[in-house]
């Protein structure tokens, strides 16, 4: 691994992998790049989602006319807030289980997870209409 240097008893530098020195590397370490991808991966999801949604109410602005573009708009980006959201969920839950698990970080994590949720809540019954639980659902064959 590059910039994971060690110096053997006979003075030649090796990488770590070459020696079998494969700890230059820790848990905690690995952990906050998981969290990190997680983070990124969330962010993504928010922006590219946010600009495909934009683009296809650009579409159907030209197509179906105002209103419709708008409620495309808020549909669309209110599915990529929701997805995002979730994604950072995750990165947070693994920070706190991995990385910091104490009972101040314990208590971060249950606030930010109570506001996300109140978020994500707020923001399906806006995109839907209706509250999750009173929503119609399509008839089931049998």
């Amino acid at each position: 691994m590059p910039g994971c240097v060690s110096t053997p008893t006979d003075g030649r530098a090796t990488d770590g992998w070459l020696d079998g020195d494969v700890t230059s590397m820790d848990y905690e370490e690995l952990m906050e790049n998981v969290v990190k991808a997680f983070e990124v991966a969330g962010v993504a999801v928010l922006a590219i989602g946010s600009i495909m949604a934009l683009a296809d109410a650009t579409a159907a602005l030209r197509r179906e006319g105002r209103r419709s573009a708008y409620a495309r708009a808020r549909q669309g980006i209110g599915r990529s807030i929701l997805l995002g959201l979730e994604v950072l969920i995750i990165a947070d839950i693994i920070m706190t289980i991995t990385i910091d698990p104490t009972v101040e970080s314990a208590l971060s994590l249950g606030l930010i997870v109570l506001v996300r949720t109140f978020l994500s809540f707020s923001l399906e019954i806006e995109l839907e209409g209706a509250l999750p639980w009173r929503r119609q659902r399509p008839p089931t064959e049998e």
